[in-house]
C-alpha cells in the first residue's frame, strides 16, 4: 500500500530517518523543506555534504576532524603544547574550545571502552596517545571523557597506562550530571570543570 509518498520523496525520507535521532516524522518533514527550497539551496546542501565526505579527515596529530594533514588546534603555535586535553569526541573538543577555558592541545579517541560493542584500546587511538606523551614533552593530561561508565572506565584505563609516566594526570571536575554529555553541557559548566580538575589516583 502506497504512503502517499512519490519514490523519490520516499527515498530522501529513508536517508533522513538515518542519521541520529531523526525519526520518520522529522525526516518527512526534513524532505518536504527541502521540496519547498530552491534547487541553488538545494544544490548547496548536496555539495556540502559531498564536500565534507571528500575533504575531511583526521588530524595526524590529535584524531580531531581537519581539512588539511593537521587541524586548526594542532596548527596553532600559541597553544600551551605541554598540556594534553583527552576528548571522547571531535564535538567536546569543540564544546570545550567555544569555552575558552582550556589553551592546551587535545588527543581525540572517538569513542569509549565497550567491550559488548567491540570497542577496546585498539580502536580508541591509545597507544598513539601514549607515543605523543614520550615524544612530546608532555607535563600533564587531562582526562575528559563523559561521567558514564564506559568514560569512568576509559578515564581509569588511561591513568594505569600512564602511571609510571613523569606527568601529572588529572580529571576534570564533575559540573555535569552522571550520565551526562559534555557537548550539551554550557560554556561556564566546562569552564569550571576545567579549571577545578582533580588529580588521577590508582591507590
Amino acid at each position: 500500500m502506497s504512503n502517499g509518498y512519490a519514490l523519490p520523496i520516499q527515498r530522501l525520507i529513508a536517508e533522513f530517518s538515518r542519521l541520529p535521532g531523526i525519526g520518520e516524522k522529522t525526516a518527512a518533514r526534513l524532505a518536504t523543506f527541502v521540496l519547498r527550497d530552491t534547487p541553488e539551496d538545494a544544490r548547496r546542501l548536496a555539495y556540502s555534504i559531498i564536500e565534507v565526505k571528500e575533504k575531511i579527515k583526521l588530524c595526524s596529530s590529535c584524531y580531531n576532524l581537519a581539512e588539511g594533514e593537521f587541524c586548526d588546534v594542532c596548527r596553532d603555535t600559541r597553544r600551551e603544547t605541554d598540556k594534553l586535553c583527552v576528548v571522547e569526541e571531535p564535538d567536546v573538543l569543540v564544546a570545550i574550545e567555544k569555552s575558552g577555558c582550556f589553551h592546551g592541545t587535545y588527543h581525540v579517541l572517538h569513542g569509549v571502552l565497550s567491550p559488548p560493542d567491540g570497542i577496546g584500546p585498539e580502536q580508541l587511538h591509545l597507544f598513539q596517545l601514549m607515543n605523543r606523551i614520550d615524544q612530546r614533552g608532555i607535563s600533564e593530561v587531562i582526562i575528559a571523557t563523559n561521567p558514564s561508565v564506559q568514560g569512568e572506565a576509559t578515564a581509569l584505563l588511561i591513568t594505569k597506562m600512564m602511571q609510571k609516566k613523569p606527568v601529572r594526570v588529572s580529571r576534570i571536575a564533575m559540573g555535569v550530571p552522571i550520565g551526562g554529555d559534555l557537548k550539551y553541557a554550557d560554556h561556564m559548566t566546562l569552564s569550571k570543570s576545567i579549571e577545578f580538575r582533580r588529580d588521577m589516583d590508582l591507590s
